[in-house]
């Protein structure tokens, strides 16, 4: 059934490749838990060697690592600095305050990308009687405000915004490999300063499950009694990890296709009735257009669904389309061709 769909949701959709599938068919595998997966272990150096870290965990997802991260870097009771459209405050359930009783302090950016100067404002001693900030999380990219990349520059900003106020600082990079790329940078750069980073194999890397939490060793060491207490301490995890392999060594460098395939679409939506987007601003895999009038994304979403191109909704009055591995550029002329249809009868 979803063959018949150009399926632009999301980067999470893609399927193992072929060589994946055979990787992951004859890994070297033993019991995670216990230390003695082979290949879990390969997984792990490959991706703090990528990085630039002393050491990496292999986690389910990338929000258990989000998670794990804030965890230790925090204490019930204390503030976590967020931009206000950020992965770890809109879609991860308050996990921090689930798992950790930290609660999060809300700071609005430009386009995704924080002030540093807001960064010390908010985190200025105060009387004993007002929560602390302890830990600043930023993502790079910035999924909500449509793959939006945080340049080394301003990283490197921020970073020394929050150590002026002695804070930890975390990086959710779900998608730091399209950021790089985007940025003209190595992973290791966008990276470097930060206490803890997670990245995802399961997004544009194109892998079946699985994300790295990357620190220092004694970071790591205690993320892995972490997730074992989260439920994450998987068993012969290294049939997952052959995959990430896999993903590590063949797909980062083929990223810029993806970030072409969405410059393009972004054009063509900037040429069609009824849409509102800066094509200029599109730098990586996500496209994020504007609808109008009311009620008229759930309409667009509908339309394009009835003609075989999946999109998905973003609240009022936007819509995303996300490029990734299984979009090649036949699929893609094919949801152009739909997107115009569509918006033939937006009147």
């Amino acid at each position: 059934m979803r063959d018949a769909f150009v399926d632009l949701r999301s980067d999470t959709v893609t399927r193992p490749t072929p060589e994946m599938r055979r990787a992951m068919a004859e890994a070297e595998v033993g019991d995670d838990v216990y230390g003695e997966d082979p290949t879990v272990r390969r997984l792990e150096e490959a991706a703090a060697a990528r990085i630039g870290t002393e050491a990496a965990l292999f986690v389910p997802t990338g929000t258990m690592g989000n998670q794990v991260a804030i965890h230790l870097h925090t204490r019930p009771g204390c503030d976590v600095l967020l931009e206000a459209e950020s992965h770890v405050y809109l879609y991860e359930l308050g996990a921090m305050a689930a798992w950790s009783g930290a609660v999060p302090r809300i700071l609005r950016g430009r386009g995704g990308i924080l002030d540093p100067s807001d960064v010390t404002a908010a985190a200025a001693p105060g009387p004993y009687y007002m929560a602390r900030a302890r830990l600043l999380v930023l993502e790079n990219t910035h999924n909500h405000a449509g793959g939006v990349v945080l340049g080394v520059a301003a990283k490197d900003a921020l970073i020394a915004a929050a150590r002026s106020r002695d804070l930890m600082v975390h990086l959710d990079g779900a998608r730091i490999f399209n950021a790089a790329a985007a940025d003209g940078a190595q992973a290791s750069e966008a990276a470097r300063g930060f206490d803890s980073v997670m990245f995802c194999l399961s997004k544009g890397l194109g892998a079946p499950a699985g994300s790295l939490l990357c620190g220092s060793a004694d970071l790591v060491r205690e993320a892995r009694v972490v997730r074992k207490r989260m439920g994450g301490g998987m068993r012969q995890a290294g049939i997952l990890a052959a995959a990430g392999l896999i993903a590590l060594a063949r797909n980062v460098e083929r990223l810029h296709e993806d970030h072409a395939r969405a410059r393009r679409l972004a054009e063509a939506l900037a040429e069609t009735p009824g849409f509102r987007i800066d094509p200029g601003a599109v730098r990586t895999n996500i496209v994020i257009a504007g609808v109008g009038p009311q009620g008229a994304a759930e309409r667009v979403v509908s339309g394009l669904r009835e003609l075989g191109v999946l999109a998905g909704g973003m609240g009022p009055g936007r819509i995303r389309f996300v490029t990734h591995l299984d979009i090649g550029d036949a699929a893609l002329d094919r949801a152009i061709r739909a997107v115009r249809e569509v918006a033939r009868g937006l009147g």
